[in-house]
């Protein structure tokens, strides 16, 4: 039975907590057709946090030779003979490129493919997301065939390896967003940008009665709304584990306390959720959503994108943070209803929001946040967003075909 050594294999402590097993290797066939089967690339890949296709490739890459890959059989095959101490060489090596977190040599990463086509190494434990060398020939074929994305209920997680006993101990894989990765948008970003900003009030939205009364009456009684639901955060988001229901609650504090504080930075914010013992709530995510952002929300997301990153962490996080942007845009500024496609666009491109949870919230009226007829006036306003997002699978769907 193969043993488990550290993942980084220069840290001799016995106690180092990423561990993996031991490579193992076994040759066969002879002469020209000669390889080397790895048996246990799945365990690896596994603590790792990485798919096996890529180890393997890096070999072939590395050492010249062509590889075989065979998932269903669980086979991963470098032809030519190559001892096990090379290989585990060749291993380290990927680790270093491909694994460990360029800032802090965590390995605790995953690889994320930006919009742009860099693959970036996002880092658990520090934070930080650092590039890798996208001259490696492995580059190119992590391109084509990116990591797949986490379930949803656990993303950011991942799977303790075994103990050589067979028992957890407690090592975690490596393995996933905190400043966004922008690049040049493609042509379909462009023409969803280009039909939100020809988006306004006086447009079809204002027709169907959806332009907001500007009167001082009205602007009261929407201070005084958002005031009141800032108040109330606890009973709209439901679910955690204490009650939210009075104004002490940490929910109400860390709203009043953004209002108080307009154009803190990202680092203060995170701060202060972390002093409230929140960082993990899913209902935080919807107080910053609705008390980050102003009227200018547009050129003030980049600010905040790394709040979410570090906080949006499950399917019930995105619908959280989507419920606060819903009472943001419908009680506090319902001037952004007609701007919903560029938010929902940029929070998508950096990789808060993902593809199918919003599809299934915009076509789900819902009074969770918001009255029936608001909720209805947001999804309806993020139609032509969504229509892209259908066209954009239409697209990857017919390429793969």
């Amino acid at each position: 039975m193969a043993g488990f050594v550290n993942v980084r294999r220069d840290v001799d402590d016995k106690f180092y907590r990423y561990r993996m097993p031991v490579l193992l290797t076994k040759i066969e066939g002879k002469g020209n057709g000669i390889k080397t089967v790895v048996p246990n690339m799945s365990d690896v890949a596994r603590a790792l946090s990485r798919p096996p296709t890529y180890p393997t490739k890096f070999f072939g890459s590395e050492l010249g030779a062509q590889t075989s890959v065979d998932e269903k059989n669980d086979r991963y095959i470098v032809n030519g003979a190559h001892d096990a101490r090379r290989l585990r060489e060749l291993l380290d090596a990927f680790i270093d490129k491909f694994v460990l977190c360029g800032s802090c040599k965590n390995p605790e990463t995953d690889l994320i493919v930006t919009k742009n086509e860099m693959i970036v190494r996002d880092c658990k434990a520090c934070g930080e997301r650092t590039g890798v060398d996208m001259r490696h020939r492995l580059s190119t074929y992590i391109i084509k065939n990116p990591p797949k994305k986490k379930n949803k209920a656990s993303k950011g997680g991942h799977a303790e390896a075994p103990s050589p006993s067979g028992e957890a101990n407690g090592a975690v894989g490596a393995g996933e967003n905190d400043e966004a990765e922008t690049g040049d948008d493609d042509e379909m970003t462009k023409r969803i940008k280009a039909e939100a900003l020809v988006l306004n009030p006086e447009s079809q939205l204002a027709d169907e009665g959806w332009s907001a009364d500007t009167s001082s009456d009205a602007v009261k009684a929407r201070v005084g709304a958002i005031s009141a639901g800032v108040a109330n955060l606890g009973l709209s988001g439901g679910g955690d584990d204490e009650s939210d229901e009075d104004a002490d609650s940490p929910y109400t504090q860390l709203g009043n306390w953004v209002k108080e504080n307009a154009g803190v930075n990202a680092v203060e914010v995170f701060k202060k959720v972390q002093d409230l013992g929140i960082e993990k709530k899913h209902k935080a995510v919807q107080v910053l959503a609705q008390t980050l952002f102003t009227s200018d929300i547009i050129t003030e997301i980049p600010d905040y994108i790394p709040v979410f990153q570090k906080m949006v962490t499950s399917e019930k996080h995105q619908k959280s943070m989507l419920g606060g942007i819903e009472r943001l845009a419908g009680v506090e500024y319902p001037d952004l209803i007609a701007v919903i496609p560029k938010i929902l666009m940029e929070f998508y491109q950096a990789d808060v929001l993902e593809e199918d949870v919003l599809t299934s919230w915009g076509t789900h009226v819902s009074k969770k946040y918001v009255d029936k007829e608001t909720s209805r006036k947001v999804r309806k306003a993020s139609e032509p967003f969504l229509k892209w997002l259908a066209e954009a699978e239409d697209d990857d769907d017919d390429d793969e075909d």
